[in-house]
């Protein structure tokens, strides 16, 4: 028996820019069509109901969808079951066809690369329609991309979805539309875009905070030397690759303290009205994954669930832990893109992988808004790319081919070097080893500003920003944050007045050193975008974005004085 077709009075009644982008794409009725739109926006939703459309009207007779992991075809094709779109997520290259009474399948990126032949013949034997998700995967590997356009350009339709920074090599991406810029670079074209600040004004999407934590860090070299750093200062990209290790070492005091902090925010967003609120801490490997594991049931008491490779158990727990109201889940890059656990609401980044791809889809997994006034929060070390990735979440990035490789502001091959055994043997090449770390409150990043001063992990400063109500809208969440900080230094100056003098006469108030002087202008800047956010309406991150385009340099939070100084000299002629 046939499949029948989908009947779409049965379809959720589609956002927006669901609408909007539908009409764009039945006025066009061209061959392909790349959609991007922020994790969380709807996306599946989307590509479904231009599924339905398309086998309704007899365009197309059958479906592909190409996905990035074993987990997510069971995803989508559950979604699809539910509007009356039967997709086979059990097909193997080996069947070469799947069952008449489905509509079509789903596969893997990795599936196709291995076997384009098999996918070019079951495109060619009915009209189909290709549903390409998280596209930029299609570039991963030349014989993935060489396998997607072979397969797939006999398709009736093709439409492409992602919902995170194309890539950040060169590796073209089949179907996808360039255009030549006037750098004389070529430059990813969407059809329809819907970015994260588009759906956090819609509501769709939760306001992210970022808490980065700093802290002293101490290692010893492969040489045999001892090395000591701060976590966010100005050094080398060497040793923060290093400092950054020495953090994140499970054995540390950094990861218990910074797991305390961030299961204490969880607990405020389940007393605040997210009751099954569920945490995520992303690991680099699998060894760290179940130190982590095994840290957090010492803090809370509980057991976490654990996922550790992409194999069908692997979404057997993410599937028992998004229905559950466990805490907190750890895995490694797993649940990095697509899996839908919209219970998340709090996130360690606690991986060396820094690239703006992989951490737009790492924080993707906590944006899905499911009430009005949600929020997200997300613990990070307090380094300097990952401040600027954190302060740019609201940035829309195309492809470009022919960029240089430096202009991503990170070697993640330096973090890699980092992070690897060295096998040598002798007494100078002794191996890395991560002595302590000690983790502190460095500053909260959110709408592109940087709020707060330095808070040592368990001080009544630092629960100021982790007791931050749950539900609480974008604007509330800004005024709540500046309020937090002039408090906070309020307290230090009455602190300060408040010690004895050290002689009679009243000795000359002693110069703010370089970070208190770079705290007291971010707090001037933040008040100032505030000002202009209330007389034109303009989001924060916009005002910030545009002082960063009329005076260079990076993001506030990773700003030098000189920076500040002249970005408050512009707003205020704005």
């Amino acid at each position: 028996m046939a499949a029948r077709t989908p009947v779409l009075e049965t379809f959720p009644a589609l956002r927006a820019w669901q609408r909007k982008a539908l009409v764009e794409y039945l006025r066009r009725r061209t061959e392909d069509f790349t959609a991007v739109a922020t994790p969380g926006a709807g996306k599946t939703t989307f590509a479904l109901r231009i599924a339905a459309e398309l086998l309704g009207d007899g365009t197309v007779e059958a479906v592909t969808v190409v996905a990035p992991t074993e987990h997510l075809k069971n995803q989508w094709a559950d979604a699809a079951a539910r509007v009356g779109i039967q997709l086979d997520a059990a097909f193997r290259n080996a069947d070469v066809h799947s069952a008449a009474d489905f509509h079509g399948a789903v596969v893997t990126y990795a599936q196709v690369g291995m076997a384009p032949q098999v996918h070019r013949r079951r495109t060619m034997t009915r009209r189909t329609l290709v549903i390409l998700d998280e596209i930029h995967h299609a570039g991963d590997s030349r014989s993935w991309g060489d396998g997607v356009k072979n397969a797939f350009e006999p398709a009736v339709r093709r439409l492409m979805l992602t919902g995170t920074p194309f890539r950040s090599d060169d590796n073209p991406i089949p179907f996808v539309s360039y255009e030549r810029g006037g750098d004389g670079l070529l430059r990813s074209r969407a059809d329809s875009v819907y970015g994260y600040s588009d759906a956090l004004r819609d509501g769709v999407v939760r306001p992210v905070l970022f808490l980065a934590y700093s802290g002293e860090t101490r290692w010893r070299t492969n040489a045999g030397e001892e090395l000591a750093a701060r976590l966010g200062e100005p050094m080398t990209q060497d040793l923060v690759a290093q400092a950054w290790r020495t953090a994140l070492d499970p054995a540390g005091d950094w990861m218990p303290q910074v797991l305390r902090a961030a299961d204490a925010r969880l607990t405020v967003l389940r007393n605040a009205g997210m009751a099954d609120a569920g945490g995520l801490i992303i690991a680099t490997d699998q060894q760290t994954a179940r130190s982590y594991a095994k840290l957090i049931e010492q803090v809370t008491g509980e057991k976490a669930a654990v996922v550790l490779s992409d194999d069908l158990g692997a979404s057997a727990r993410i599937a028992t832990f998004a229905a559950s109201e466990q805490r907190w889940l750890v895995a490694v890059r797993m649940v990095s893109e697509g899996v839908d656990i919209p219970r998340l609401a709090v996130g360690v980044y606690a991986t060396s992988a820094s690239t703006p791809l992989y951490f737009a889809q790492a924080i993707g997994r906590f944006v899905r808004a499911r009430q009005s006034g949600e929020t997200a929060s997300v613990f990070l070390p307090s380094v300097p790319h990952l401040l600027g990735l954190a302060s740019e979440m609201e940035t829309e990035r195309d492809h470009v081919l022919g960029k240089p490789k430096e202009a991503d502001g990170f070697d993640d091959d330096l973090l890699e070097r980092a992070q690897r055994d060295d096998q040598a043997s002798g007494e100078l090449e002794k191996r890395f080893a991560a002595l302590s770390a000690t983790a502190e409150l460095d500053q909260v990043i959110f709408d592109g500003a940087s709020f707060g001063t330095a808070a040592q992990a368990g001080t009544p400063e630092e629960e100021e920003y982790l007791g931050l109500p749950g539900l609480l809208t974008a604007d509330q969440v800004s005024l709540l944050l500046t309020k937090r900080q002039t408090e906070q230094l309020a307290a230090q100056r009455r602190r300060t007045a408040a010690q004895p003098a050290a002689a009679p006469t009243a000795a000359p108030p002693a110069p703010m050193s370089a970070a208190q002087r770079r705290v007291a202008l971010r707090r001037q800047l933040n008040a100032l975008v505030a000002a202009r956010h209330h007389r034109t309406g303009q989001p924060h991150g916009k005002i910030h974005a545009e002082l960063r385009r009329l005076c260079g340099g990076p993001p506030s939070a990773q700003a030098t004085i000189e920076q500040l100084e002249e970005r408050i000299a512009t707003v205020q002629t704005l």
